[in-house]
């Protein structure tokens, strides 16, 4: 129980009774591990909430969620004082997690993200309780149905996110052989055959599972976008071009589209047009830099130097690196993270 013990004298430390208090001895000595005497001393005050709060949390990190836990949800349910019902929150979540009752922890998950939605504790809580859900459901998903197709689905996401490219298209590949009807394995596989290389044999490797996915699903505008990318990089503007308007056509607020579309049509110096549709991109989507770089360059070659000079301000502070360590390291996993 040591991690649960640590777990509670962490979250109980932002809280304090008045000083001098038989209370506030109870929860000093709550803080400093000594649980059987911070037992002892809560016990005597059966009608004050915060002893009853802490007295639960004592006896959980003694190894009593049990005892604890209906305590602990009275407290949740009805404590007039935010911290206090914080507090048996985050006890509750973590008891029943480690009694592995995931559908006694996500209710109360559920409340304390609505009441205290920044809370760095809550937040940390919902992390390791939807770890475990996923963990959970991975390993039933295995152990029941290892020759589903969905099972070569999620290895291949996996081995995605791992960055091991060969692996995922692999897997992907076998996912598809086993249920070929199957929505978004081609358009899957063929995002994994561009992050594995952009090599000729890749592009056309792709560009025909984006197809594949079309035919499955004609409304698939992520997979003309797609297309469109690939013929660009294979220097066919025009086709490229078409495959964007017919992503757009599907879908009309899809910034990267829009931002592809108007490219093209700066290529082909039609700056007007490049002008709306990169207005649209950059107003779907305000920090997309190549977006806001392009609109810059067709504000300027249509003579509309003032917008021009605007679009240059705002790249640059999109451009300017954040101050200190921590926020470079935010910076680089943002540029990592899955676009919305």
């Amino acid at each position: 129980m040591r991690a649960i013990s640590l777990f509670f004298l962490v979250i109980s430390a932002a809280w304090a009774q008045s000083p001098g208090s038989g209370i506030t001895k109870g929860i000093e000595d709550f803080h400093r591990g000594h649980y059987l005497e911070a037992r002892d001393i809560l016990a005597k005050y059966p009608t004050d909430p915060g002893a009853q709060t802490f007295l639960a949390l004592t006896r959980a990190a003694l190894g009593s969620c049990k005892q604890a836990e209906r305590e602990l949800d009275h407290q949740f349910a009805a404590n007039p004082q935010p911290s206090l019902r914080r507090l048996a929150g985050l006890a509750l979540t973590q008891c029943r997690l480690s009694e592995n009752n995931l559908a006694g922890a996500f209710p109360v998950l559920t409340e304390l993200q609505k009441s205290f939605p920044s809370d760095a504790d809550v937040l940390y809580e919902a992390a390791k309780v939807y770890r475990k859900a996923w963990n959970d459901t991975i390993y039933e998903m295995y152990r029941k149905t290892p020759a589903s197709f969905r099972v070569n689905q999620l290895s291949a996401e996996i081995f995605e996110i791992q960055s091991q490219y060969p692996q995922a298209v692999s897997e992907y590949r076998k996912a598809i052989q086993k249920n070929p009807s199957a929505l978004d394995l081609h358009f899957h596989l063929g995002r994994a055959l561009l992050l594995e290389s952009h090599d000729p044999k890749n592009l056309e490797e792709a560009r025909r599972e984006f197809e594949a996915e079309l035919a499955l699903n004609p409304s698939d505008a992520a997979a003309e976008y797609e297309i469109g990318q690939i013929l660009v990089a294979q220097q066919d503007a025009t086709g490229a071009a078409s495959h964007f308007e017919k992503a757009i056509s599907l879908s009309p607020n899809f910034p990267e589209a829009l931002a592809a579309l108007g490219r093209s049509r700066l290529d082909a110096k039609r700056y007007k047009d490049a002008i709306h549709l990169l207005e649209q991109a950059v107003k779907q989507r305000p920090a997309m830099e190549s977006a806001h770089y392009n609109l810059m360059l067709a504000y300027r070659n249509a003579g509309r130097m003032n917008d021009a000079r605007r679009e240059k301000e705002i790249l640059d502070k999109l451009q300017r690196p954040p101050a200190g360590e921590f926020t470079e390291f935010l910076k680089k996993l943002g540029e990592k993270a899955p676009q919305p």
